[in-house]
């Protein structure tokens, strides 16, 4: 009989965490023997809030990632794990986590999940090196501004052409009319 508690609390756990990888838009996974608890502290600030940081078990969470419809992970699931659910922009929790890493050298990024896909850790520092989706989406609104810009002067131009054309008209006209007023003066 005891141990249909233990068995209530990591089916709980499993289901905690299986709703956190459907939840999340990406999932980082890492090592993190050999931190400090206040280095853990201050990783987790430093993920932000849209990002939590959980320490679990590897059976637990293989469980939870089998459940969420995830596949490719058994591997990484060696040693301390912990997982990084981001519920926000994940090239920033990428980011963070490569920061902490190169400060902390035993913070070590395993691989994770995007978008349903596993992910090596090569392909999460690939991720960390892109630039934010607020950079990416303003680089695209300058981008598509310059080329409204370059439309609005080629659909100017003919205008700005026929008016200079008509002024230059109005000029040869003036001029060869006051020549004819001298002619006849």
């Amino acid at each position: 009989m005891a141990d249909k508690p233990v068995r209530a609390d990591k089916a709980t756990a499993v289901e905690g965490l299986t709703d956190q990888f459907r939840d999340s838009a990406a999932t980082l996974l890492t090592e993190y023997r050999g931190l400090t608890v206040a280095q853990l502290k201050q990783l987790r600030r430093s993920l932000g809030r849209q990002t939590t940081y959980t320490v679990t078990k590897n059976t637990l969470a293989r469980r939870a990632a089998s459940d969420a419809g995830i596949g490719g992970l058994d591997e990484l699931f060696t040693g301390p794990t912990a997982l990084a659910f981001v519920s926000g922009d994940p090239v920033e929790a990428a980011k963070g986590l490569r920061e902490f890493a190169k400060a902390n050298p035993k913070l070590v990024i395993k691989g994770g999940v995007f978008e349903g896909k596993p992910l090596t850790a090569d392909e999460v520092r690939a991720l960390a090196d892109l630039e934010s989706r607020e950079v990416l989406l303003a680089k695209l609104a300058g981008a598509m501004k310059a080329n409204l810009s370059k439309a609005a002067a080629v659909l100017q131009a003919p205008l700005s052409k026929t008016a200079r054309l008509a002024a230059a008209l109005q000029d040869k006209r003036s001029s060869a009319e006051g020549d004819s007023v001298d002619q006849a003066a």
